[in-house]
């Protein structure tokens, strides 16, 4: 939780308010990560690999914020903003794909600090393509009370709750796969083998999600993200082991991107368009600390594999029930009541 102290709300407005912060801290962040590696290199049996790891954590979930905050400044088009955010997700995705097998070989192959050693150039190649990004096209202006009142639209809130929900079950399910694959001695090629199947899902999830919202509206949609992998999470804790933890963790990410894609079209749509920036660093903000609250429940948690799934699922399945009833109810007959100054 530590990089949300500073990055939220000292760095964050202050940034806000250059045509270059945003995408110098980004990249700063990138190269801080590459120097962490390194240092953590030589030292994966040592304790002061904790504090480094940590740092490494800090690091890349103030890049988070920077990110989410730097897409709406520099993309000012609505349906240029939902294509870059899409595209993002895709590369994100395939470069997931791809690095998770080569990460687990390099393992394998070489041990732990070879994989930290190329993660460094990764990383100081990125810091370095970061500057390339365009700068803001505009400062954005002070914040004012309108902006503020169409933030807290009911609409929003439920959404955000629901995103938040979601973002501390990925946070707690990481965590927990990692630790389930660990307890049980499990192969190297194993935690590559879960990592693509999240990424998998993750591109399954980003890739229906634009066609969904053509059919449905933002809220179902999100509802649907929430209730559907509580069943394919209830075969894979009773049918326990390493396929059924690839399929839970499938089941997790796409759904999540699919919530996520609904969440930002619905920020768009009801939200101010003047102070998109500042609602995206906001929210991310909070889904990020929902995330890091997540991880360190899967690290408390005393239970085993077959009680984590099961657990996700019963949470999924609450807060998915629980947001559709609250959207169903605040349509009543007469539809969506739209946040103020938005018109139906």
């Amino acid at each position: 939780m530590t990089p949300f102290v500073l990055v939220a709300p000292v760095l964050g407005p202050a940034l806000d308010r250059t045509r270059g912060g945003r995408r110098i801290l980004f990249a700063a962040a990138m190269l801080a990560r590459a120097v962490l590696c390194l240092a953590m290199a030589p030292r994966v049996d040592s304790l002061l690999l904790y504090p480094l790891a940590f740092a490494l954590l800090v690091c890349s979930k103030g890049q988070a914020v920077a990110k989410s905050a730097l897409v709406p400044a520099v993309v000012t088009d609505h349906e240029a903003l939902v294509t870059a955010n899409s595209r993002l997700g895709i590369i994100g995705v395939v470069a997931g794909a791809v690095a998770a097998p080569v990460a687990a070989g390099i393992f394998s192959l070489f041990g732990p600090d070879w994989v930290l050693r190329v993660g460094a150039v990764v990383l100081l190649a990125g810091g370095l393509s970061a500057f390339r990004i365009p700068r803001a096209a505009r400062v954005a202006p002070a914040e004012t009370a309108h902006e503020r009142e169409v933030l807290h639209a009911p609409s929003i809130v439920r959404a955000g709750s629901a995103m938040a929900v979601w973002r501390g079950i990925v946070g707690f399910f990481t965590f927990f796969a990692a630790f389930a694959l660990k307890q049980a001695s499990a192969p190297a090629w194993t935690f590559g083998a879960v990592i693509a199947a999240s990424a998998i899902g993750n591109a399954v999830g980003t890739v229906i999600a634009p066609a969904l919202r053509r059919r449905f509206r933002e809220e179902w949609i999100l509802s649907g993200a929430l209730l559907g992998p509580a069943l394919p999470l209830v075969f894979a804790a009773r049918a326990y082991g390493r396929p059924a933890l690839m399929l839970a963790a499938a089941s997790v990410a796409a759904a999540a991107a699919c919530g996520r894609v609904a969440f930002d079209s619905l920020l768009q749509r009801d939200g101010a368009e003047a102070a998109r920036g500042r609602a995206f660093a906001r929210f991310e903000t909070r889904f990020q600390l929902a995330w890091v609250t997540g991880g360190l429940l899967a690290v408390l948690f005393p239970g085993g594999g077959r009680s984590g799934i099961f657990l996700v699922a019963l949470v999924l399945l609450f807060a998915g029930l629980s947001y559709a009833n609250a959207t169903r109810v605040a349509a009543g007959p007469a539809g969506p009541v739209p946040p103020p100054g938005v018109a139906r």
